[in-house]
């Protein structure tokens, strides 16, 4: 391949480029990652024993030259009968004894081929500027690469078996690709210039669905403040990372990460959009260095997973080591959220864990509810089930804020919401099977085969989570409680007071999505940065709260049962109708 490198990584293939991939079969079956994969697949194949080496004339002793034979036969059988290959290919005879055989060995390759989690960076020079011709570069390169994979397929089959009756246009080249430019950010500090150095991506393409199997399903413990910071202590190959410049409500965090978690780092595109070229221009508001090789962070906490607050250099800095056990969206995901919500709380807003949307029912009339919990509470699960149920009713409803968000008092002395992703981190369990079947086309799935299976889906945009909203109803989210005459579905509070109590309880009866167990407890449901700077927490709450009732502002609980038996669905599915009512019966 025209590649600057490629390179095999535990169940990843990256592939390195300046501009475009091959441009013939012969340069895709002469190239050196065409020979490694084949070496692995044949590597396998004798780990099984399998009746696929027999293709081989020695079997039990398959040398450097057989493999070259193949790969020479492969080269003329791409584009002539299998039958006439001995009259060029010296030696070939024995591939072609048995034609069924070669083909099933030829359709193992293939899918060994795509049993890989495929990535393509294409490197944009100095004066090539190929970001500003996204749709140009990926044709030559993701898009290039996919057809030919499969035309070399195809054509081997058909030139040693048959032509096939079925044509499954499946992704066969690379799964995802990025274009990744240099950039040098005006960092204050000299042990942040060796970030310069890490290509900064621009524009990805992605073939959804996506399906990953990164080594872990859930996330444990929380970010742990520490008094040093780990860019003094980590080296930096910026040939092992890539930069993606993530737009976090109104902040921009770069979010450097490291190849082990490829498939992790590029999955943000579904999460958060990437910041333009303006923002670009002006000093990140965070850093989070994702997959650190080495031991260098251990010493640090108790469990690596870590941020520095840098005052001199007005920098925060999260870290966490490219070990298997932080293979986990949830890694990325939250650090990236903690970092937003210590940077809001230090400007005087308050981070909130939970989601919002603005609803605008036929008739015009609106509200915007916010809605708080912990992860498994049924926020998200809520709102999605008032979607469908309330399809009758809803003239529109947008998204602010799927999961994190932050609220600030405007000039009229109002709380305005603001959201931070543009998409949704969801467990498949807890989401309708008819939403989530129908959103395939987007999503990328995660561990779908496990416990605690998420997908990543864009729910909203930028414009929606950046603009900012009134907010009319606050909602305590309580996914244990039953309900009854005492325990409403929807309860009002009567004093800040005691809205305070139960916000700041954060009870929520674990759905697994962590490694906690049972009825847990957790400072405003929100262990991402309010619980690590408490103090400051606490004077932000007392204000915004003091605010809700002075504005008569609906402050209350919500009951979701989400983590009842029976009531995964009815629960929130009566939460929706419930919110509906109230809704409806507004002033």
């Amino acid at each position: 391949m025209n590649a600057i490198s490629s390179k095999i990584l535990e169940k990843k293939v990256i592939i390195r480029l300046n501009d475009r991939t091959c441009d013939t079969p012969e340069e895709l079956l002469s190239s050196e990652l065409f020979t490694r994969i084949l070496k692995m697949a044949i590597a396998e194949l004798t780990r099984r024993n399998s009746i696929l080496l027999d293709i081989f004339e020695n079997r039990d002793n398959i040398t450097e030259q057989d493999i070259k034979l193949l790969v020479d036969t492969f080269l003329y059988a791409y584009k002539m009968p299998i039958n006439l290959i001995s009259q060029v290919v010296k030696g070939s005879d024995h591939f072609a004894s048995d034609p069924e055989l070669l083909n099933d060995f030829i359709q193992f390759l293939y899918n060994y081929w795509r049993n890989f989690e495929r990535f393509i960076v294409c490197y944009s020079e100095e004066g090539e500027d190929l970001e500003k011709r996204p749709y140009r570069t990926f044709h030559a390169t993701i898009e290039k690469l996919n057809h030919l994979v499969r035309r070399v397929y195809r054509d081997l089959q058909c030139n040693i078996s048959h032509h096939p009756k079925v044509y499954r246009q499946v992704v066969a080249g690379a799964e995802m690709a990025a274009i990744s430019v240099s950039k040098a950010f005006p960092f204050k500090g000299e042990m942040y210039q060796k970030l310069n150095e890490v290509p900064l991506i621009r524009q990805i393409c992605a073939y959804p669905p996506l399906v990953l199997d990164p080594p872990m399903n859930k996330r444990t413990g929380k970010f742990e403040r520490v008094e040093e910071n780990p860019m003094e202590l980590v080296d930096i190959n910026p040939d092992e990372w890539l930069c993606y410049p993530a737009k976090v409500g109104p902040l921009v965090i770069n979010v450097y990460f490291h190849e082990k978690f490829f498939d992790l780092g590029f999955s943000l595109c579904n999460l958060f959009e990437i910041a333009d070229d303006e923002e670009l221009n002006k000093r990140p508001d965070a850093i989070y260095l994702f997959g650190v090789p080495g031991h260098e962070l251990d010493g640090l906490a108790k469990l690596p997973t870590v941020f520095y607050d840098d005052l001199e250099n007005d920098m925060f800095v999260g870290a966490i080591p490219n070990e298997d056990r932080f293979g986990y969206f949830g890694y990325l995901k939250k650090m990236v959220l903690t970092l937003h919500n210590i940077r809001r709380m230090k400007e005087g807003s308050m981070p909130f864990h939970g989601a919002m949307a603005r609803i605008v029912l036929k008739g015009n009339k609106a509200a915007n509810i916010l809605i708080m919990g912990d992860s498994g509470a049924g926020k998200s699960e809520t709102l999605e089930a008032f979607r469908v149920l309330g399809a009758d009713y809803i003239q529109d409803i947008s998204v602010v804020a799927d999961d994190m968000g932050s609220l600030a008092i405007n000039d009229k002395g109002e709380v305005m919401a603001y959201g931070t992703e543009i998409g949704a981190y969801v467990r498949l369990d807890d989401l309708n099977p008819g939403y989530a079947f129908g959103q395939l086309d987007r999503a990328i799935l995660m561990n779908p085969s496990q416990k605690n299976a998420r997908t990543i889906l864009p729910v909203t945009n930028l414009r929606n989570i950046t603009k900012g909203h009134k907010v009319d109803f606050v909602l305590y989210c309580n996914n244990f409680e039953q309900i009854d005459e005492d325990h409403p579905i929807i309860g009002q509070f009567k004093t800040p007071e005691q809205a305070i109590e139960v916000f700041r309880s954060g009870a929520v009866m674990s759905k697994g999505t962590t490694t906690s167990t049972g009825l847990i407890h957790t400072y405003f449901a929100n262990v991402f940065g309010p619980a690590q700077y408490r103090e400051v927490h606490e004077e932000i709450v007392t204000k915004f709260f003091a605010n809700f009732f002075e504005n008569k502002v609906f402050v209350g609980q919500m009951r979701t049962r989400l983590s009842m038996a029976g009531c995964e669905r009815k629960g929130p599915e009566e939460a929706a109708k419930e919110l509906l009512n109230m809704i409806q019966n507004s002033n």
